[in-house]
């Protein structure tokens, strides 16, 4: 077992810059299923201040939808005792403006790549970051 200390901000913003997938949480206001946090993994591309994605039809959606508060977690690991990990509440907001979804989408496909027809039915979205921790664990 190593030990586990509190990751620097300059390491927290580089795993955001640098992670291709994290995973998302979310949940509804209310009693039942939907209460329940649902945490599912995100493609995502970073800013420096939001992150931004998309989704189609889906219970992520409504859930966000229901509740725009969200968490986020992004991580690495070498080894069991050799990890950083990051984690930031923000704000989930849809993307209606064109050239705004356009930079969001180009942050996803970066050039040269092309933007794929995503369909009437995908919805483009932000998370607004509002808060940010991390930790990392190095053998002692």
């Amino acid at each position: 077992m190593g030990v586990i200390r509190v990751l620097p901000d300059e390491q927290i913003e580089e795993l955001f810059r640098t992670a291709v997938v994290g995973r998302i949480a979310c949940c509804a206001h209310g009693g039942g299923e939907d209460a329940r946090p649902y945490l599912v993994p995100l493609a995502f591309g970073y800013d420096g201040e939001a992150l931004y994605a998309h989704t189609g039809p889906g219970r992520k959606l409504r859930l966000m939808r229901a509740n725009p508060l969200v968490t986020v977690e992004v991580d690495e690991a070498a080894a069991p005792n050799r990890w950083r990990s990051a984690v930031a509440e923000g704000v989930f907001e849809e993307i209606d403006d064109p050239a705004t979804r356009e930079r969001a989408l180009r942050l996803l496909y970066p050039a040269p790549a092309p933007i794929p027809d995503l369909g009437a039915m995908t919805t483009v979205f932000r998370i607004r970051l509002t808060a940010k921790s991390g930790r990392y664990e190095t053998p002692e």
